[in-house]
């Protein structure tokens, strides 16, 4: 057992080392030469780990059946340079301020926002791993101010702490999915913002099978419910990268209606992200296995 702990420790630093490495490069490297690095650094990430890559294919195959395999791949190609340029603005987030943001995000509907705010019950941000949804939050702090973020830690606590330092220097605060109802409800109660990532599988105990994509995938119905409970308006918001301006626009849209039903309105936000997402293909993190959990008697959809 103690091996084990030891090899565990090992490997956690290891991995921080090139964690640290990836972000410093990124970071004292001109920009043009950051942007080329970070893509190099995401190629080998795809040979390195070829499972992604697996799982992306499979996952569109079921998604998007109107696809042929070179369009799929240019998707998955295009999922590997979003992640690049979020691992670079990752990297710079020490340097963007109030003063350079508008070199990185053009930012649209924050008079949604207002108009929630001046209601008195707080909002949730409903989002999802498409864009920058770094960028979406720490641009929102800098130009209107903190709010929470809802995230799940992750496995290298190393790595963990560094990027939540990272996530930080804008002033927002960090709420972790353990546990996390009581300290939403208590922020919304303030009338705080609060970010909630809503395009990951859930288990059978917390969420409803919903249509995504033709495919029934089981949703977190979290924040259906906290919103029903709390009054607070639900702002779908995301940061998508705009070619044609070399930037992200992070845009804020309408609150959406909250009926109480939560199947319903969790099939409604999912409705929501999907029709971003085939706006966007190329943005959205294909690589994970949205739809893991399936309906009982139901055979998995992955590989093992």
């Amino acid at each position: 057992m103690r091996l084990m702990q030891q090899r565990s420790r090992l490997r956690n630093r290891v991995e921080y080392a090139l964690a640290l490495a990836v972000l410093q490069s990124l970071a004292w490297t001109p920009i043009a030469a950051a942007h080329s690095l970070g893509r190099f650094y995401t190629r080998l990430l795809d040979r390195a780990i070829p499972r992604l890559r697996r799982v992306a294919e499979r996952n569109l195959t079921m998604a998007m059946p109107e696809l042929d395999a070179a369009a799929r791949r240019a998707i998955v190609d295009g999922v590997f340079r979003s992640i690049a340029r979020l691992l670079v603005t990752i990297a710079r987030f020490p340097s963007i301020g109030i003063h350079n943001l508008d070199r990185w995000v053009r930012i649209e509907g924050t008079e949604h926002i207002d108009a929630a705010l001046r209601r008195g019950r707080g909002v949730l941000f409903a989002t999802a791993h498409l864009g920058n949804w770094e960028l979406s939050a720490f641009a929102h702090a800098l130009a209107s101010g903190p709010m929470s973020i809802l995230v799940r830690p992750l496995d290298n606590p190393l790595i963990d702490r560094l990027i939540e330092r990272r996530r930080g220097l804008s002033g927002n605060r960090i709420m972790f999915k353990k546990d996390f109802a009581r300290p939403i409800l208590k922020a919304l109660a303030a009338n705080d913002k609060v970010g909630i990532l809503i395009d990951q599988n859930a288990s059978l105990d917390s969420g409803v099978f919903v249509d995504f994509f033709g495919v029934p995938a089981c949703a977190g119905t979290g924040l259906a419910k906290l919103a029903a409970h709390s009054g607070a308006a639900v702002i779908q918001a995301y940061a998508l990268w705009m070619e044609d301006e070399g930037r992200y626009l992070l845009r804020f849209n309408p609150p959406m209606p909250i009926t109480g039903d939560a199947a319903r309105d969790t099939a409604a936000l999912q409705a929501g992200l999907e029709a971003v997402i085939r706006a966007y293909p190329d943005q959205w993190l294909w690589i994970h296995r949205r739809w893991k959990t399936r309906p009982p008697g139901e055979p998995p959809l992955y590989e093992e």
